[in-house]
């Protein structure tokens, strides 16, 4: 098919709370949707000699012959929209944002693309609902030519486009001069770390004594995402000044200046209930996770705990996800060193030798742009050990680096506790059982769900002849943070904490987890040689006792001959005597 250019004014439009809406009343969303576009906003494109080129669920993109007419199109939509919400609660009405631009488009049958377009979503994307957004070259082909105020909201980055857009909110001059109150005021600048506002959680039940249950599963949100260290969270006062308003995710963004917020619902049916969860980014709307939770309602006070753990826990990987994404996203010269520790986690998320070189890089990158940031000396710790597992470099020989990295950490941010488990890890390494389940202690005192401190209570546990509790912490720690690249980790010491216990198929079925998963890392195929061997499934055995050499067998011999400082007598005895059964000689 072929390819055309020419100069098109873009319209898009969306409806605000979409996911909302639809989660409250499908059916009669749908209905109350076609039937505006019906009655109104189709005939009023029509009016204004606009093209319908493609509609997507709850959006619209249309293309005018003449930027005028779209930008009068637009406003003539939203000043009859109020008339049709009349008489529908805040929470209910079907609130549009339109954005305007004005650009190069390619054309290609029906349908239109390239930045033209690109950037008319882009700045309904920060529309307010209710609002018209449009772009400068809007603004300077109409400015003088149509009976409206123009607001200069300023320049604004958006996703794709290479050079800052300068937007324009339109406002109805005499609605301006009626109400001058409605000029907003102007946002607050972002955090250097991820920000979130918590908002109060929506009573969709017409028992009152619900609303003291939606407001403690958001009060309890915040003060659990307040002790993670790498969050910075909005307090409560200010959250809940939004309480039983009908508010637009992009405004409450602008106004606390964060970039996430959680919003959720609450709905009682009989003796069950139903809370629905959505963090969204707030600069686009985009979703960045949802989440339903349907329980019976008998302990009251018990489900709103397990409510608030579940929520919590599902937040902060998600979070760390759309940091990282958007850290991807930044050209490798341009990073700062949040960015640059973003660009670090990802590397170390794949869990290769080649990807965890590239984690210690981005992570001393981080470093050198700011020598104060603690959470770049815990990845580069980090970074330093996951080589050591990989490569065979000694595992004792970096510890005088992972020691000096963990304590200048700490003596950064004593209340950091991924700095305080990063320290017991390396107190575990040293051989001092006792310190590294005292750190690890103090970690979880300030952040109970930091999947790391678990993991480093459960290691501890367990290479101080308590598997069984190990085993248990270690499973808490990959249930917190699946995805964490320390899963490998943590499954292969399940796997050897399970044969401590001589719960030997346990073992060897955790050990094939961790292999399933990451099978370039030869620990886990060590326990599941000993397990097998103990199982005395000798073929099975001999075949992983063969990979576990041959992946690293210099480290193998090492551990196997040696008894590494923190691996007691009697457990490194117990390892031998499960791989000489697997095949393994000393001689």
């Amino acid at each position: 098919m072929s390819q055309t250019r020419r100069l098109a004014a873009i319209l898009a439009a969306d409806m605000a709370g979409y996911s909302r809406l639809m989660g409250a009343d499908e059916e009669g969303t749908l209905e109350r949707l076609k039937s505006l576009r019906r009655e109104l906003v189709d005939p009023k494109i029509a009016e204004h000699k606009g093209r319908i080129v493609k509609t997507t669920g709850d959006g619209l993109l249309v293309e005018f012959p003449s930027v005028v007419d779209a930008v009068r199109c637009a406003v003539e939509v939203q000043q009859a929209m109020p008339e049709r919400n009349t008489g529908i609660g805040a929470d209910n009405r079907i609130e549009l944002r339109i954005g305007i631009n004005l650009g190069d488009v390619i054309v290609e049958g029906d349908d239109l693309y390239g930045d033209g377009v690109n950037i008319a979503a882009r700045i309904e994307a920060l529309a307010d609902p209710g609002g018209v957004f449009v772009s400068n070259t809007v603004h300077d082909h109409v400015r003088d030519r149509l009976p409206f105020v123009f607001e200069d909201l300023g320049e604004r980055q958006v996703k794709n486009i290479t050079r800052p857009v300068r937007v324009y909110r339109v406002r109805d001059a005499d609605a301006t001069a009626k109400n001058p109150s409605v000029s907003s005021s102007p946002a607050l600048p972002l955090p250097d770390k991820p920000s979130v506002a918590v908002l109060p959680f929506t009573n969709m039940s017409p028992e009152p004594e619900q609303e003291f249950f939606a407001d403690g599963i958001a009060e309890d949100v915040i003060t659990a995402l307040s002790r993670y260290p790498s969050l910075f969270v909005i307090a409560r006062n200010s959250s809940f000044t939004y309480k039983a308003r009908a508010v637009d995710v992009k405004q409450v963004g602008r106004e606390l200046g964060v970039r996430y917020v959680l919003e959720g619902s609450l709905r009682k049916s009989s003796n069950r209930i139903r809370v629905t969860a959505q963090l969204v980014e707030a600069e686009t709307g985009k979703h960045v996770w949802a989440e339903r939770y349907d329980r019976d309602l008998a302990d009251i006070f018990a489900l709103q705990d397990e409510i608030t753990e579940a929520v919590t826990i599902a937040i902060a990987p998600a979070i760390a996800d759309a940091e990282q994404r958007r850290a991807l996203r930044k050209p490798p010269g341009s990073l700062d060193a949040w960015a640059a520790y973003q660009r670090g986690l990802w590397h170390l998320s794949k869990f290769t030798s080649d990807d965890t070189a590239l984690g210690e890089k981005f992570f001393q990158d981080a470093i050198d742009l700011d020598p104060n940031f603690s959470a770049a000396y815990v990845g580069l710790a980090i970074a330093q050990d996951h080589a050591a597992e990989f490569r065979g470099r000694g595992l004792l020989d970096h510890l005088t680096s992972m020691e000096a990295l963990a304590r200048r950490a700490v003596a950064l941010d004593g209340a950091d506790a991924e700095a305080r488990s990063l320290l017991g890890h390396v107190l575990w390494r040293r051989g001092d059982h006792e310190g590294a389940l005292a750190e690890a202690e103090r970690a979880l005192a300030t952040t109970p769900n930091l999947a790391f401190g678990h993991h480093v209570r459960g290691t501890a546990l367990i290479f101080s002849g308590h598997p069984k509790e190990g085993v248990a912490a270690l499973e808490r720690s990959i249930r917190l943070d699946p995805r964490d690249p320390r899963s490998a980790l943590r499954l292969s010491r399940m796997a050897l904490g399970l044969y401590f216990s001589a719960e030997y198929e346990p073992s060897v079925e955790v050990a094939k987890r961790a292999i399933r998963s990451y099978p370039g890392f030869p620990n886990p195929y060590r326990w599941l040689a000993a397990a097998l061997g103990q199982l005395g499934r000798i073929e099975e055995a001999k075949e992983a006792l063969e990979q576990a050499i041959a992946i690293r067998p210099t480290a193998f011999e090492r551990v196997v001959r040696g008894r590494l400082r923190w691996m007691r007598p009697e457990d490194h005895a117990h390892m031998v005597e499960g791989l000489r059964k697997a095949g393994w000689r000393e001689t």
